[in-house]
């Protein structure tokens, strides 16, 4: 069966999204939200329109030893908005532990340069760690 998932890192700032092939095999980063300047909720929902998507795959911050972090109780916050806003949405919670720390190590053996450029890009990046993740348990 062809399905294809989204995936989110959720921030206070940023919210990272990367998508699956149609086989569910493979995640690609997607694009970075800027909750600043945009609805996250609203965009959320066009993505899952324009991926012909309802399954979304969302990170949970722990910390080490696997206890929840306090930006924990704000990702579930954001999930609650997306059930209410978006129909028939599938929702699945990867621990997200040293997603972005691992996306950070990608990017810096890659030839980005500056802060700036980076934070472009590893949100999305974590987004995609968190995706192969839940897609490689799913195996």
């Amino acid at each position: 069966m062809l399905k294809r998932y989204l995936s989110l890192d959720v921030g206070d700032v940023r919210i990272g999204v990367a998508k699956s092939d149609l086989m569910g095999m493979v995640a690609a980063p997607l694009e970075v939200i800027d909750r600043r300047k945009t609805k996250a909720v609203k965009r959320v929902a066009e993505l899952c329109r324009e991926e012909n998507t309802l399954s979304i795959v969302v990170g949970i911050p722990k910390s080490l030893d696997g206890t929840e972090k306090r930006q924990a109780e704000k990702v579930r916050e954001f999930i609650a908005k997306l059930k209410k806003s978006i129909d028939g949405l599938e929702i699945f919670e990867v621990d997200e532990r040293l997603s972005t720390v691992s996306a950070d190590r990608m990017l810096n053996e890659t030839n980005l340069r500056g802060a700036k450029e980076k934070r472009k890009v590893v949100d999305k990046v974590a987004a995609a760690i968190i995706l192969q993740t839940f897609l490689d348990m799913k195996k």
